[in-house]
């Protein structure tokens, strides 16, 4: 499988996943047909820095050395790292920004789902900014403060607008794209004591859903 890789060298791998495509290999899966394991046949050992759903596309940024790897690790904890997704929801949202805090529980019954739980959840924070409206549905940018499981389709959802084509948390059926319509549009790290900016275009799918909304289809 080819791979999208938008940069490397020595310290970092960045590369911008297909949706479909589990970032690290699932317990039940074959190993290789994962984002990382297909790297590394090219590039060899490689350190995992964070993850994307399988169904969600664009950048992850992977470690090539353990003193990488720690420094990045690092910087997701003390929330350094920038990450901006864009997402196209269903409904119009009557604001223009809103920042939910809601706190969220992951991997609840058989479906794996991450709920809203004001009790037992961890906190979390996604920041929404819509782009454009196309009547029934919005483009958003969505940048998380924390990385929790599905932390911007359940804040959407949680928001009541949930992410075209997200049947897990309740979006209506769509012909306009089949997965959840969410892309990890940019990245920045700190490598060096320098800031390091990465983007992703969107993928054909995502492109054509908006391609479609912008033309009332």
């Amino acid at each position: 499988m080819s791979m999208d890789v938008i940069y490397f060298d020595s310290s970092i791998l960045v590369a911008n996943k297909p949706a479909g495509l589990a970032t690290i290999p699932g317990g039940w899966e074959d190993a290789s047909d994962s984002l990382v394991k297909t790297l590394e046949m090219d590039f060899g050992r490689l350190w995992i820095v964070h993850r994307l759903d399988k169904v969600t596309s664009g950048l992850v940024v992977f470690a090539r050395t353990a003193e990488v790897h720690r420094s990045l690790n690092m910087q997701f904890e003390r929330h350094v790292i920038k990450k901006v997704y864009h997402a196209i929801v269903v409904g119009s949202p009557a604001w223009d920004e809103h920042t939910a805090r809601h706190p969220l529980r992951i991997n609840v019954g058989h479906s794996h789902r991450t709920v809203v739980d004001n009790s037992q959840g961890k906190p979390s924070e996604t920041t929404f900014k819509v782009l454009e409206r196309y009547g029934g549905y919005a483009l958003l940018t969505a940048i998380p403060a924390t990385g929790r499981t599905h932390q911007v389709r359940v804040h959407a959802y949680a928001l009541g607008h949930p992410l075209l084509g997200d049947s897990l948390y309740s979006a209506p059926e769509t012909d306009l794209i089949h997965r959840p319509a969410l892309h990890a549009l940019s990245l920045e790290i700190i490598l060096d004591n320098q800031p390091c900016n990465f983007s992703a275009p969107y993928p054909s799918d995502f492109e054509q859903a908006l391609n479609n909304l912008k033309a009332g289809h």
